[in-house]
């Protein structure tokens, strides 16, 4: 028999401010055990220097992790022209020096406009991207390399915000992308297309998905309100987990219907799509969560929530 999940069986998406510091693994410890929920996971690694956007879903809504961290990104970050880390970003030594001081905005612009499009990019050495089980970062601190593949991905937008000159000059940049897109390994490839070393000194996530930081939650915001109304006034934070998917065409479906899909059993839907996943809910009732369309037409359960 399997063990029974300690916790309350909460289901929703929480879009948590992360602040500068902790992992995203310990700021997701940290939300569970305020919301005392039984299941949570996040969506998508921010480094411990970033802030910002970091979707958690409780309870049911895990089963849509993976529509999120397949999902786009946008960042606010900036990139220091002049030293190279061993990290790509502020906590790492320093590899390389080069003055910066003849560096001008409109170079900077100019470089940023090669960057938008596709291309492929390398997973830096110190990412949480696993090999043989083990996060590059991990071998990375034991002064190991290992070749990583390079990865297709999608620069939407990219501009410059602001341009501060000097020795070591800083530009803040404005990314949207596509996931799996390093900003570290970004801002290092910008800085070497100026013939500079360069890093990143910041990031900041602004949007994941559909979430964006105008609906985010400060984690002292949850720990006051816990402290002070408990643990299930926290659930009035949460975001309707359909809401992670709303990009799929919703059907519904009769609550005959719905009982054989909760059997895993396909069904037929009138002006159903002809392929593709789908969400699917209740005509008078709730989400019950994602399905896909069969050849002949009918609509299976992929991801239901129980």
């Amino acid at each position: 028999m399997a063990r029974r999940r300690k916790g309350r069986a909460v289901t929703g998406i929480l879009v948590l401010d992360k602040p500068v510091g902790p992992s995203s693994n310990q700021t997701l410890q940290r939300v569970r055990h305020l919301f005392q929920a039984a299941k949570a996971g996040h969506t998508g690694n921010l480094d411990p220097l970033a802030s910002g956007v970091l979707p958690i879903c409780l309870g049911e809504a895990t089963k849509l992790s993976q529509f999120l961290l397949d999902s786009n990104k946008a960042y606010k970050a900036t990139v220091s022209f002049g030293i190279k880390t061993t990290t790509g970003d502020s906590e790492g030594q320093v590899l390389a020096e080069k003055a910066a001081g003849t560096l001008m905005a409109d170079q900077v612009m100019a470089a940023l406009t090669s960057f938008i499009g596709e291309f492929d990019q390398t997973p830096p050495m110190y990412s949480a991207l696993k090999v043989d089980g083990q996060p590059l970062y991990k071998l990375a601190r034991q002064g190991k390399e290992v070749e990583r593949k390079a990865r297709r991905i999608e620069i939407h937008s990219l501009e410059m915000t602001s341009f501060l000159p000097g020795s070591v000059a800083t530009s803040d940049i404005r990314v949207s992308c596509s996931k799996g897109t390093y900003i570290r390994t970004l801002s290092e490839d910008i800085a070497e297309s100026l013939g500079l070393p360069g890093h990143m000194s910041a990031l900041r996530r602004t949007e994941s998905g559909p979430f964006d930081l105008a609906q985010a939650i400060s984690l002292d915001t949850l720990v006051d309100t816990a402290e002070k109304e408990g643990a299930e006034s926290l659930d009035q934070f949460l975001i309707d987990p359909e809401i992670a998917v709303g990009h799929l065409e919703r059907v519904e479906v009769s609550s005959s219907a719905a009982f054989y899909l909760k059997q895993g059993q396909a069904v037929l839907v009138r002006n159903a799509p002809l392929s593709g996943m789908v969400r699917i809910a209740e005509a008078t009732g709730p989400f019950l969560g994602i399905g896909v369309i069969l050849d002949d037409g009918r609509v299976a359960p992929k991801r239901l929530f129980v």
